[in-house]
């Protein structure tokens, strides 16, 4: 492994940065709250960590609908406290990659300020997808497009005109057949390389390029599926076009001018053939592997998707990236205790009513989820508070959500605020140390200290020890691309990669450990030299 493909086989810390740390007692994460809190991510053993959008934002979507892109939110810090932040994690030897939010921008963006007050024809407004409505007076949206966020993707201006937004209302969709647009994004990633961050993931990197031709088309309902899901259908008018390689291929050339050596990664919901499109030696160099993290708890289906995941990648010379969670998911610790085909927006309306032994197998299932996915050749992304074993907090008060899901549904849909909620810190405090305040944004549950950091410091058999252990143990990994699958006993999973054999038991029965290996690590008890369970272990070669 070299400093050029660093990123290769790294582990890497998504930071949501409302809920991680806050330092001025607002309730709300900020860059100094975080800067103060890298010493924890270095001794954890991550070489980078990811942080959500910190730029200026009305913060209708959690900073996701940006108004300045080259600038932090005041509720965040500033430039200068960015500096610090990058020039600390830096001497940490932490690298930092930065999101970047280029299909949509926020309503109080000065673009689009400029183009409601230009009006219809104007250069102004070909920055962005306006059409003029169907029907009586253009009364009717122009298609019948649908936001993620649930309703129409059109809203009506005062002059009768329409706007597309792929999600809320306030994030207006950019258009990139407009050239203002890729200069504009251009100065925006030349900006934060030249501050020296260590790369980007794109958000929504499968929607930039739309099929505008008139009459636009209609999808009759195929665009409705979940956030991560592939697309359905060929060719669709706005997912994962064709085209929309044109911008990664200028990007890529963009970020390799810069060293030492940068990265990208796109989220790309879309299908298992499609995905290593975006990975190719010219245009991004990771992309994140949905298909992992919606995996069920069932032996045959992690194999099929690890195997298939590694072909993938393997086609156009990269490695896989895999993840358990993130910011837009219910957190696996919960995921893995639900009864199998649970309909998770249905479950999280009902205030997530869980029995105490879907809690335990939750918990089981992720520490052993964790020796999996470490044990894979690519790069993990680990979420916040995943080393700690945080479920989802799913009974938060309808008066506390702040997703905009759950107005634009109509109150159907939750929304993602249960994998949001502020880490706990410390046991006690009125944050659990997330900050000097009384209070944070989403509210933390009672008893969430008890699953702090400072609870499990000196726990040896706590999520964090186990997690700690297990990022110490895979740097012995570095550079072993190879996964070789290895005789199972049952729904077990069982490989090897280097000198490390990695085994998960999915069954319901115990299975034998095989005779003379050494335990490295184990994600739970392995009693009378069996394998338990919803447990994996780290086996090297007898001596």
């Amino acid at each position: 492994m070299t400093d050029s493909d660093w990123w290769r086989d790294c582990v890497v810390y998504e930071i949501y940065v409302p809920s991680f740390a806050d330092s001025d007692g607002d309730g709300i994460g900020d860059l100094n709250g975080i800067a103060a809190r890298l010493p924890y991510l270095a001794a954890l053993g991550v070489d980078a960590v990811w942080l959500t959008p910190f730029y200026t934002s009305p913060w209708a979507d959690g900073g996701y609908d940006v108004a300045d892109y080259r600038d932090v939110d005041p509720r965040h810090g500033t430039l200068a406290d960015f500096r610090a932040l990058l020039d600390r994690a830096h001497g940490l030897g932490l690298r930092v990659i930065v999101d970047i939010v280029p299909n949509h921008c926020s309503d109080q963006h000065p673009w689009f300020a400029e183009a409601l007050a230009a009006g219809p024809g104007s250069a102004a407004r070909e920055r962005f997808v306006f059409r003029d409505g169907k029907g009586p007076g253009g009364c009717e949206p122009p298609s019948d497009w649908q936001s993620k966020f649930g309703g129409p993707a059109w809203t009506r201006v005062p002059d009768g005109q329409w706007y597309l937004h792929l999600f809320a209302a306030e994030q207006p969709d950019l258009n990139w057949e407009n050239p203002e647009v890729a200069a504009e994004f251009d100065r925006t990633l030349r900006f934060w390389l030249g501050l020296g961050v260590d790369g980007f993931r794109v958000d929504v990197a499968h929607g930039l390029r739309k099929d505008l031709a008139e009459p636009l088309r209609d999808t009759r309902g195929q665009d409705a599926a979940p956030l991560d899901s592939p697309p359905e259908g060929d060719n669709h008018p706005f997912w994962d076009r064709d085209e929309v390689h044109e911008i990664y291929r200028a990007w890529r050339k963009t970020i390799d001018a810069y060293q030492p050596p940068r990265i990208a990664v796109a989220e790309a919901g879309v299908s298992a053939a499609r995905l290593p499109l975006y990975t190719r030696p010219d245009e991004l160099h990771q992309a994140f592997n949905f298909f992992y993290l919606r995996c069920p708890w069932d032996a045959a289906s992690f194999r099929e998707v690890i195997a298939s995941s590694l072909a993938g990648a393997r086609a156009v010379g990269t490695l896989p990236t895999w993840v358990l969670s993130n910011h837009d998911v219910v957190r696996h610790a919960t995921r893995y205790g639900l009864p199998p085909g649970t309909d998770l927006a249905a479950w999280l309306r009902g205030d997530g009513r869980e029995p105490a032994a879907g809690l335990a197998l939750g918990r089981r299932r992720a520490r052993a989820a964790a020796l999996l996915t470490l044990a894979l050749p690519g790069t993990t992304y680990l979420y916040q508070g995943e080393e700690l074993g945080l479920p989802e907090v799913a009974d938060l008060p309808a008066a506390a959500l702040r997703d905009p899901m759950w107005e634009r549904s109509g109150h159907a849909l939750k929304g993602r605020d249960g994998c949001r909620v502020p880490l706990p810190w410390t046991r006690s405090g009125p944050s659990y140390g997330f900050g000097p305040g009384a209070a944070s944004w989403l509210p933390q549950p009672p008893g969430w200290g008890e699953l702090s950091a400072e609870a499990q410091e000196d726990d040896p058999d706590s999520f964090l020890q186990l997690y700690r252990r297990a990022l110490a143990l895979r740097r012995a990994l570095r550079g072993a691309d190879d996964l070789r699958w290895l005789p199972e006993a049952g729904d077990e999973l069982a490989f090897s990669r280097g000198d490390l054999e990695c085994r998960v038991n999915l069954s319901a029965a115990p299975l034998p450990l095989p005779s003379g290996a050494r335990v490295l690590l184990a994600s739970g008890p392995l009693p009378d030299a069996t394998l338990p369970p919803d447990t994996a272990v780290w086996l090297a070669p007898g001596r």
